[in-house]
């Protein structure tokens, strides 16, 4: 016999559980999700100091772009765009135009063949914006807009990205905003499918936190880049002592990390660095993290998506070199994308040309960085 209390909670454990869709995303969308590359810079992430303009949208990728990422046989790009220009623009009533440089862009994407991620991918300050109801409503009044003019588009290739990397320190609250969301981009768009991240860096370890939302036409997404002090070494931006680093391999080792952690002038990021060489960074190091990525999908029915992941490239700036060994830098690209397929989770390197790119663009050019497209299991066109 239990009492009424017990009953009452089980009765709402088992509620909580009959409420919880399985997924309804049709095989068939997330085989265009296999093997992607980010169209970094172009609508999200501008460091052009002309901005958002008409030149800079019908220059930075162009159609022969588009062409190559397709004949090195990647089935999708995630496409970054910044919600503020946009936003803005329809405030001043100047979204008509700003619609018509993104709606060539989809076309052009679409026309090629290829899937796409409309991933919203503004920057830092507009984020800690959501902090705040207000701007919360505004932005699922954005996305209600935005998702209802694409809701007449091919829903079998247009995906919508709620937001990269939310940066919201508090993961509760991360759930609620994107419920809300969600829900907005459901109103407007009722046959999409819908990508949902985790709180902060949408890291592997912000996905294992997250609750599954109530909507059986989603899947879920998280960026790999781990162990950052390899992936991201000599960058300026970040945790401070990156820009410090050169020279780490990868795999790891205490002798190479003991060697470079000499030229570090303080205590603590000698530190960092003689644990990246005793935790033995390899390919199955990078597989324990995944999987565990993996299992939280299986265990929740849902499917998942790695839509970041990349080295940061060997580089000169000013004399001072930056960025992964080019053969550390595929070896590492090659772990993370085995085991990505072993665990059947399609991915989208970061990024196509821009500093963590698979090409490189020359007199307007681009040119596949031969390594790299054999790491990701492609072939050079």
């Amino acid at each position: 016999m239990i009492s009424k209390s017990t009953a009452v909670f089980l009765l709402f454990i088992a509620h909580s559980f009959a409420q919880t869709p399985l997924s309804s995303v049709p095989p068939a969308r997330l085989a265009h999700l296999r093997h992607g590359v980010n169209l970094s810079a172009w609508f999200g992430g501008v460091w052009d100091p002309k901005g958002y303009t008409k030149e800079h949208f019908d220059t930075w990728t162009t159609s022969s772009d588009i062409a190559l990422i397709k004949s090195a046989g990647f089935d999708h790009v995630r496409l970054p765009i910044n919600p503020q220009p946009m936003m803005d623009a329809m405030r001043r009533g100047a979204g008509t135009e700003y619609y018509g440089y993104l709606d060539a862009a989809v076309k052009m994407i679409l026309d090629a063949g290829l899937a796409v991620e409309l991933d919203m991918h503004p920057d830092s300050d507009f984020k800690a914006k959501l902090s705040q109801d207000d701007f919360v409503e505004r932005y699922a009044d954005y996305w209600r807009g935005l998702a209802q003019h694409y809701s007449s588009w091919d829903s079998e290739r247009v995906f919508f990205e709620i937001l990269n990397e939310p940066e919201m320190r508090d993961p509760y609250r991360w759930y609620g905003v994107e419920t809300k969301l969600a829900a907005a981009i459901r109103q407007a768009a009722p046959t999409h499918t819908i990508i949902a991240p985790g709180a902060r860096w949408d890291d592997d370890d912000d996905l294992v936190f997250l609750e599954p939302l109530r909507d059986p036409n989603v899947i879920y997404v998280f960026h790999f880049y781990e162990p950052h002090i390899f992936t991201h070494q000599g960058a300026t931006w970040g945790a401070f002592y990156w820009h410090w680093l050169h020279g780490l391999h990868y795999p790891s080792s205490p002798e190479n990390a003991g060697q470079v952690a000499t030229e570090l002038p303080e205590a603590p990021l000698r530190l960092y660095v003689i644990r990246y060489g005793q935790d033995h960074w390899d390919a199955d190091r990078i597989d324990t993290e995944i999987s565990q990525a993996a299992d939280w999908a299986k265990k929740n029915g849902v499917p998942l998506i790695c839509n970041e992941f990349g080295v940061y490239r060997r580089g000169v700036d000013q004399g001072r070199i930056y960025g992964a060994d080019p053969e550390d830098r595929a070896r590492w690209l090659k772990d993370v994308r085995t085991s990505l397929e072993r665990h059947n989770i399609g991915w989208a390197m970061w990024d196509y040309s821009d500093n963590f790119g698979v090409a490189s663009k020359q007199d307007g050019n681009a040119v596949f960085d031969e390594s790299v497209v054999k790491a990701l299991g492609l072939k050079m066109p």
